[in-house]
C-alpha cells in the first residue's frame, strides 16, 4: 500500500509534546515519562491511533506507547490525541527493529501487533513483525508473564506467524480464525480502523494471543 506524503508532517511530529523524542534516552526509565510505575503496553505499527487511544481511554491505570514509522500516518494519531488528550499515552516515530534499544529487559507488559505489513516476498520474511526475529526482540523487553496479541486479515501472514512460534520458543494461549464470530475472544476486543473496514466486507479476522 502506497502512503500519501503529508507535507510538513515531520516538522509537526518533531514539535509535538505527545511524541517521545530520542526515546533511547529513556530505556529502563519509562516511568519518568509517565510519572508512575503502572504497566507499559506497546502497539507496534499503530497506524492512525484509534486502537491504542481506545485502550488508553478504557484503562487509565495502564501506560501505552504507540510506535509508528510513517510520519504521514503518525501525524493523524497526533491530531486525534491533541483533540482528546490522554495522560497515559505517548507516541514514538521509529523503526520496530530498534525496539530493544528503547525498552529495557522486563520493561513492557504486553505488545499489540495489528494488521502488520505482510511483506509477501520470501526474502523479506525477517521484516514481518510476527517473525521469529521479532519474537526474539519482544522476548527481551517483555516481563516473564508478558503476552503478544496479533490480529490480521491476511491468511498467509497468519499461517506464517503460527509456524514461527515453536522455533522461537513461544506457545499459543488463544487463537481464532474468525474473531468476529468467536464470542469468547470478542469480549474485550477493540477494533482498529482496518479491522472495522475489513469486517464490514465480511473478511475473517485472524487473531492469536501468545506467551513463552
Amino acid at each position: 500500500m502506497r502512503l500519501r506524503n503529508v507535507t510538513g508532517s515531520r516538522e509537526v511530529i518533531a514539535a509535538s509534546d505527545l511524541v517521545v523524542h530520542e526515546p533511547q534516552a529513556y530505556r529502563g526509565k519509562w516511568h519518568e515519562i509517565f510519572g508512575n510505575h503502572n504497566p507499559i503496553r506497546l502497539e507496534i505499527g499503530m497506524g492512525k491511533g484509534r486502537f491504542i487511544m481506545d485502550l488508553a481511554r478504557k484503562n487509565p491505570d495502564i501506560n501505552y506507547v504507540g510506535i509508528e514509522k510513517y510520519s504521514s500516518v503518525l501525524i493523524r494519531g497526533i491530531q486525534k490525541l491533541e483533540a482528546d488528550p490522554l495522560p497515559n499515552l505517548y507516541f514514538i516515530r521509529m523503526e520496530a527493529e530498534e525496539i530493544t534499544a528503547v525498552f529495557a529487559a522486563g520493561e513492557v507488559d504486553r505488545i499489540y501487533l495489528n494488521f502488520s505489513d505482510p511483506w509477501p516476498k520470501d526474502r523479506h520474511a525477517k521484516r514481518r513483525l510476527p517473525s521469529r526475529e521479532f519474537l526474539q526482540r519482544y522476548d527481551e523487553i517483555l516481563i516473564p508473564e508478558g503476552v503478544i496479541e496479533f490480529k490480521t486479515d491476511n491468511h498467509e501472514l497468519f499461517q506464517f506467524a503460527l509456524e514461527e512460534l515453536e522455533p522461537a520458543g513461544w506457545h499459543l494461549e488463544q487463537m481464532t480464525e474468525d474473531l468476529h464470530h468467536d464470542a469468547q475472544m470478542m469480549q474485550e476486543n477493540i477494533m482498529t480502523e482496518y479491522e472495522e473496514r475489513f469486517s464490514k466486507k465480511g473478511n475473517p479476522i485472524y487473531k492469536y494471543v501468545i506467551a513463552r
